[in-house]
């Protein structure tokens, strides 16, 4: 079997896959440490300038955390999973160096926020986008909500999360989801060349400034409140019922409990 997370370092710049096309390169347990391990791995390069995260394949980026490993029996089971998928995302964002998501086919669930801990979003037209979290009951963590609002939009977070609203590539790029949108053909050179600028620049300059702008970007929620609500979610009816819908293929019948 083929490593399902892979890293090339070439140079001043690291190079992330995830790499598991037949199962749209979802995050497993053991694959969300193996990205984690490659974050860490990538960031401790003291050469490296800057670091591309992708997928394999030409029809997803990531499906996201894979669901069938949250039990579904709650007793915080899916807090506890949510809390891991969370620290590995804000290792991302903490990365010192720019980091840029190339983001080679469709985007779901988890792995839409795997793009926004990236500084940099690159699609490839026909991509397409959605998170799931209502249809089954979950409460998003706290730093996702925080990347969906603060580095695209509030209106934005709220149509991805309350609506379940799925995108377009041009949908994602007008909202500001996405900085650049290409052809396929053209995606690979589009990565050379983004990368490649970046490799260029001051790497202090660049560390600090990125530092500097994250902490200027921060809001102040009450996050002791959401993550009781997060508890609540995760303990639910609603949650065990989503879940038991998912894997029946059948529409969930909710109860607000």
């Amino acid at each position: 079997m083929s490593d399902t997370v892979l890293l090339a370092i070439a140079g001043p710049r690291a190079t992330i896959t995830l790499n598991d096309p037949a199962k749209h390169n979802r995050l497993d347990p053991a694959g969300l440490d193996k990205l984690l391990a490659a974050v860490e791995t990538a960031d401790a390069a003291p050469d490296v300038r800057v670091t591309v995260i992708t997928g394999a394949g030409e029809k997803t980026f990531c499906s996201g955390y894979d669901l069938g490993s949250i039990p579904s029996g709650g007793k915080g089971g899916a807090e506890k999973k949510e809390s891991a998928f969370e620290d590995v995302m804000n290792r991302i964002e903490a990365m010192r160096m720019p980091t840029l998501c190339a983001l080679n086919g469709g985007v779901y669930g988890g792995a839409t926020d795997l793009a926004l801990a990236c500084d940099f979003r690159l699609g490839v037209r026909g991509m397409r986008f959605f998170m799931p979290a209502a249809r089954f009951g979950l409460h998003y963590y706290p730093a996702g909500l925080r990347r969906y609002t603060q580095k695209v939009s509030p209106s934005f977070a709220k149509r991805a999360f309350l609506l379940s609203e799925e995108f377009t590539d041009e949908g994602l790029l007008a909202v500001g989801y996405l900085d650049w949108l290409v052809e396929r053909a053209a995606f690979s050179a589009k990565i050379d060349e983004i990368a490649g600028r970046l490799a260029t620049l001051a790497p202090l300059s660049m560390m600090n400034m990125k530092q500097a702008i994250e902490q200027y970007a921060q809001a102040a929620p009450d996050e002791k409140a959401i993550r009781a609500n997060i508890r609540q979610c995760a303990t639910s009816e609603d949650l065990r019922e989503g879940l038991a819908a998912l894997r029946d293929k059948r529409q969930p019948a909710f109860k607000a409990r």
